[in-house]
């Protein structure tokens, strides 16, 4: 059964991304458009729309040119979005990179997307240098001054930009990378049309209003933060506040002073926001939405954080490799649904079939979620073969995600369907059972794997991070589980951690749990 999208499709023009994007921006010439949040340092949309072409003419004079690769290994800046548009008006590609990358991680990236240039911070010069002595790399810019590389503003020119001619169906702007369903990251081919079509889908499901203020906490190099809050709030004319790093005192303290409306987020900070004592010291009264991504939100977070900061929380769904956002739910209470990411965008349509024999289900029936629409990337670079196991013939991008839509077309993922544990046969879902942990008073974070068992095949293990001041046994931990769930759902094992490891995106690190596990049970 192939469910659609309640809302109409909508038009979207063939035109080149920054140019769309910018469209508006003559209107509010003086309004912010970036924050640091930090320093206070302020672009206004006339300084934004004006420093992107003088940049763009900086990399023209120095050869860079259509379908060359521009390398941005940096946290976020207001000034990231300036680079980012001047690659892409001149019809280069972005490749984003985790500022947490190793030199060796920098250069196999910067080698695999044949990267010309490398933009970087003052504090990440020496791995930056390192890794263009490793590869084709024929220049490192940075954001400020530092020894060995060229400042970002020599690039200010006053010269000619060219009429370079994009073909948005074909030519890449963004080259993320991601790992898919399975192996080493891979070059995500996102195309001018993939993020004009995603910036529209998501416009009729995501409010986001030219008055909002948005936290920019998420990372601009991964695909959440560089589409859905630095381009998404740019295209409505809104203002985003930067955030270098995390750190919970002065994400509170920039939300109350910035006066923030909305927050795109993950679950280990609304996890903060719904639970740490020294959120009350802080004035969110202007907070309007939480909208979480990037990782499953468990119904009772997502109740818990609502009723405490007094705004709505709705959940999202999507990956890299769609641009990202498939799924939304509108900032409207009436329209939450707790634990659900919502109904599909429009022009995106949705199979969830039995993970073994390929078979569409019907509603409320789990197996994997097949996406279809205007915003799957082009494919992967470079490897033919793991798009072909990606995106089928017929257009359907196979998630690897395991989920179920219910009876109005809203989305439940439960989990990634490598990550199911086989318990004597049955399913059960890690991040089940890491809701039903975190309703613990005395849990503050948790992760679920499967163990080898002989008997049973897999036995669920808990990772459990407790409180400070709170104790609990294993025994205790078990109990409170079994009372909430299904027989074979029960946590058979408990390890106490000091931390649960994530990415930067918030997704738990499951793997390095797994691998870790399987180590102690071999000695």
């Amino acid at each position: 059964m192939i469910i659609k999208s309640p809302f109409a499709d909508v038009s979207i023009p063939v035109i080149p991304f920054t140019s769309f994007l910018f469209q508006n921006a003559h209107h509010y010439p003086d309004k912010a458009a970036l924050i640091d949040g930090p320093t206070g340092r302020t672009i206004t949309y006339s300084q934004l729309v004006g420093a992107i072409r003088a940049v763009a003419a900086g990399l023209h004079a120095r050869g860079f040119g259509k379908g060359d690769v521009f390398a941005i290994y940096s946290p976020n800046l207001p000034e990231y979005a300036i680079a980012f548009h001047a690659v892409a008006s001149l019809g280069g590609i972005v490749t984003t990179m985790n500022p947490l990358y190793t030199v060796d991680e920098i250069a196999q990236q910067i080698e695999d997307s044949r990267a010309r240039y490398l933009l970087t911070i003052p504090q990440f010069v020496e791995k930056a240098l390192a890794a263009k002595a490793k590869t084709r790399i024929e220049e490192v810019f940075v954001f400020g001054e530092a020894e060995g590389a060229t400042p970002f503003a020599a690039l200010m020119h006053a010269g000619p930009v060219p009429d370079v001619t994009i073909d948005p169906r074909e030519d890449l702007i963004a080259l993320p990378y991601s790992s898919g369903t399975t192996g080493l990251p891979k070059g995500v081919m996102l195309t001018h049309y993939n993020l004009v079509a995603n910036i529209l889908q998501m416009g009729v499901s995501v409010d986001f209003k030219d008055d909002d203020t948005m936290i920019g906490i998420l990372p601009f190099y991964h695909i959440y933060g560089m589409v859905v809050v630095m381009n998404f709030m740019l295209y409505v004319g809104g203002t985003v506040v930067t955030m270098p790093q995390f750190d919970l005192e002065n994400f509170l303290k920039y939300m109350q002073q910035y006066r923030i409306t909305r927050a795109c987020l993950v679950p280990p900070i609304i996890l903060a926001l719904a639970k740490h004592p020294i959120v009350d010291q802080y004035d969110l009264s202007t907070l309007r939405q939480i909208f979480s991504g990037a990782a499953p939100l468990s119904a009772e977070l997502q109740s818990a954080a609502s009723a405490r900061l007094k705004c709505t929380v709705v959940q999202g769904y999507g990956l890299t490799e769609t641009s990202p956002v498939t799924h939304a739910t509108p900032n409207d209470p009436a329209a939450v649904r707790a634990g659900s990411v919502g109904p599909a965008v429009p022009n995106t349509e949705v199979l969830v079939v039995d993970p073994e024999t390929q078979q569409p289900l019907e509603a409320r029936q789990e197996g994997e979620i097949w996406l279809r629409g205007p915003q799957v990337m082009k494919g992967y670079l470079n490897n033919p073969a793991a798009t072909a196991s990606m995106i089928d013939a017929d257009g359907w991008l196979h998630t690897g995600d395991i989920g179920y839509v219910d009876a109005d077309g809203y989305l439940y993922v439960v989990d990634r369907l490598k990550e199911l544990i086989k318990y004597k046969g049955m399913q059960v879902a890690p991040a089940e059972l890491e809701g039903v942990l975190l309703r613990h008073e005395a849990i503050a974070d948790a992760a679920v794997i499967g163990v080898r068992d002989e008997e049973a095949g897999e036995l669920p293990k808990a990772f459990v991070v407790l409180k400070p001041g709170y104790e609990l046994s294993a025994d205790d931990v078990m109990t409170f589980v079994g009372g909430n769930v299904a027989p074979h759902k029960k946590i058979r094992r408990v390890e106490f951690v000091t931390q649960i490891p994530k990415s930067p995106s918030g997704k738990i690190l499951r793997r390095l749990l797994i691998d870790k596990e399987r180590a102690a049970q071999i000695k």
